[in-house]
């Protein structure tokens, strides 16, 4: 099941960073602004525009996917990682400058996703404990006779 979340997971990000970086192509091609129907087509007409709709679409199935399967609470850290790789990605592909509170952000994301998976494996070995011992001794007894 570990290789399921960690193929889901990587598809969820693959398909956000997509997304993310294709909206931004989109936008950086909008310029210049202008209130008019040949602005309206040429924005709608970027090929960019459609590979960010795909995206949207593949990353809503990958999450229902995911959710129906998934821990919910290291589900819902993993899928803020994408604003990690698409701050990495808009480095490389938009020459965007990054700043070190920038990198102190993506660490904390990093380290928030890494404690709730920590945690969540807890639960899961907590919870194996607990239906082992109800499943030893179904019926409580009571103390007093």
């Amino acid at each position: 099941m570990r290789r399921f979340y960690a193929i889901g997971f990587l598809l969820l990000l693959s398909f956000d960073t997509v997304t993310q970086l294709s909206l931004k192509a989109v936008g950086s091609r909008a310029l210049p602004l202008e209130f008019s129907a040949a602005w309206l087509v040429r924005v709608l007409s970027e090929p960019w525009l459609i590979a960010a709709v795909l995206g949207y679409l593949g990353s809503f199935f990958t999450w229902m996917t995911l959710l129906k399967h998934a821990p919910i609470g290291p589900a819902f850290a993993a899928s803020h990682l994408e604003i990690v790789t698409v701050m990495l990605a808009s480095a490389l592909l938009f020459d965007e400058r990054l700043h070190w509170s920038q990198g102190v952000g993506a660490l904390l994301i990093l380290g928030g996703i890494a404690l709730l998976a920590k945690n969540d494996g807890a639960d899961e070995r907590t919870d194996a404990s607990v239906t082992a011992c109800t499943q030893r001794d179904p019926a409580p007894r009571s103390i007093i006779g």
